[in-house]
Order: structure tokens, then sequence, then C-alpha cells
């Protein structure tokens, strides 16, 4: 399984074009075909290929993984268990979300060296986050009157889960460079 910060980006059976339920005869051929496409030997070298050669060499490699994991029943068996585990953990998060923010939503206040960042939840306390944890995160806030942006545009976009400090519920801040 191949994550990214935001949860399941590709699973191995996507990345062999096979269903879940395959048999080893269905994901041997899903891993020949992929493999086949991508080898870097079969490619042909033009202008336009050289520039994505290291994609496509990245592309091949998770073939291999999702191969050497899939043919073996005993790998494959934790994989399974392992995936369904964290599609498990991913919807039991998303259940407990109350409500997904913006940096727009939030209220922003001067607090020292950093900036606090708060919403008011249904109970009437607040989900907060300051300036300083979203910079160890790699998310550098910019403030300008009462417009609150990410700094850096080169950051990718994400999300932080803030509890609420008196109840049990939890809202999701989306952090993206879009917001300015």
């Amino acid at each position: 399984m191949l994550l990214d910060r935001y949860g399941i980006q590709e699973t191995h059976y996507e990345v062999l074009n096979v269903k879940e339920d395959a048999n080893y005869t269905e994901i041997r051929a899903g891993y020949r075909s992929a493999a086949l496409s991508l080898h870097p030997d079969k490619l042909l070298k033009t202008p336009e290929t050289s520039s994505s050669d290291q994609t496509t060499g990245e592309r091949f490699l998770r073939v291999q993984k999702a191969w050497e994991v899939l043919s073996d029943s005993s790998s494959r068996s934790s994989y399974d268990n392992e995936l369904k585990s964290s599609r498990r953990d991913r919807d039991a998060l998303a259940a407990e979300v109350a409500e997904d923010l913006s940096l727009h939503d939030m209220i922003a206040e001067d607090a020292d060296e950093a900036l606090e960042l708060f919403y008011q939840c249904r109970c009437g306390d607040y989900f907060s986050i300051d300036s300083l944890e979203l910079q160890k995160m790699g998310y550098s806030l910019f403030r300008e009157g009462s417009n609150i942006s990410i700094l850096n545009v080169d950051t990718l976009p994400g999300s932080v889960i803030l509890p609420c400090g008196s109840c049990s519920l939890k809202a999701r801040l989306v952090l993206s460079t879009d917001d300015h």
C-alpha cells in the first residue's frame, strides 16, 4: 500500500490493475502487463520520454513491489489485513469530524510569537491551533489585515484534525495555498 500524508493513495491492487479478490493467475497477468508496459528496456527512447524516465522508473518499482507482496500468499494476507485496518481507521476518523474548515473560517488573534487560530464548536468551546504548530508541519502563515494565508506556495495541500477543548467533536482544518 502506498501512502501519502492524506491517507491511502494507491493500493498494490490498483498498481497491477486487478480486483482485490483476484486469484494468483489474474495477479500474475496484471503484473506481466504492467511490467512490460513500464520496463525500461521496452520503452522507446525519445526526447519526450527521457523527461519522464524518473516517473516511469518509480512506477516500475511500484509494480515490482506490488508483485512481491501480492504473489506471496502470506505477505498478501498481511497486506490485506493492513489495508482493511487503514480503511476502518480512515472511515472512523471521517465519522468523528464535525466539519471541514479553511483558514478563512478561523478567527485569528496575536499571541506572543504566534498567531492563534480559533473556531467555535457547537458546544460553545473552541477548536484551536497556533501558527507555531502549523510551522512544524511545514505551513508558514501570513496575515494581512483579517486575511490569513499560507506563505510558502510550494507546500502541498493537507489537513489537520482539531479536537474541541471540551467535547468529543473534531474539525478538519484543510490547508491549501489556494486560501488567499
